[in-house]
């Protein structure tokens, strides 16, 4: 059962929640959450898994935006080329943002992953039945198992944005000085090679959601 704390001091925990995501502290905030609400580490375990899939999923929609707007610059014909500059940009900070709050989602996954299963096997060497305590052994194995391949998944996903945020940055910081014509022309020789790659990463990241949502529905309800 967890503990029951009044308003008040929901109101204030969960300010301080607020402050210690932004400053980084996630180990703390997770701590928090089990010692005062009294959450199950399972229980932030899977919160941890979804929360990473729905950050998958912005950082996706992201890099799609991202290959629209350089589609659209690659086909610049004439017109205003600092409000197609300015897109580009701000597509590009857009991804960078979520890329760094994808590689935070799987930190806190991977913190949260270890001192579950390092409670899990402390608390097999507890039980009295041997057949149980077998049972719950082969359990926690498998789940590890699971678990390696999603955290594999989920990595290659995020090393795969690297890369591309990288040619995104080339991109914009061309533009930035050369605002003109002949500047889309140079980039447009580029722009084979940095849609491939988006097209790969979208895949890699659907692979790495549909392997998130493969690992939610083995665990407990």
């Amino acid at each position: 059962m967890k503990p029951k704390i009044s308003f008040a001091s929901a109101i204030v925990t969960l300010g301080l929640f607020g402050l210690l995501l932004t400053t980084g502290c996630q180990s703390i905030y997770n701590a928090t959450m089990e010692g005062v609400f009294g959450y199950e580490k399972r229980e932030l375990f899977k919160k941890s898994v979804t929360a990473l899939q729905e950050e998958q999923k912005d950082a996706q929609q992201e890099f799609k935006d991202a290959m629209t707007r350089l589609k659209e610059l690659y086909a610049f014909k004439g017109g205003e080329l600092e409000s197609v500059y300015g897109k580009v940009k701000t597509s590009y900070e857009r991804c960078e943002t979520e890329a760094k709050d994808v590689a935070g989602r799987i930190e806190s996954m991977e913190d949260i992953a270890g001192a579950m299963f390092k409670e899990w096997e402390k608390e097999i060497q507890q039980y009295t039945n041997p057949t149980l305590a077998a049972a719950s052994r082969e359990q926690l194995r498998t789940t590890k198992d699971r678990y390696a391949q999603l955290s594999k998944t989920v990595r290659a996903a995020e090393s795969a944005m690297q890369p591309v945020l990288a040619q995104l940055k080339d991109n914009v910081l061309y533009l930035k000085h050369n605002l003109n014509a002949s500047a889309i022309g140079t980039l447009q020789g580029e722009a084979t090679n940095i849609q491939s790659q988006i097209e790969q990463l979208l895949m890699r990241m659907n692979a790495s959601i549909a392997e998130s949502d493969s690992f939610i529905k083995t665990l407990p309800k």
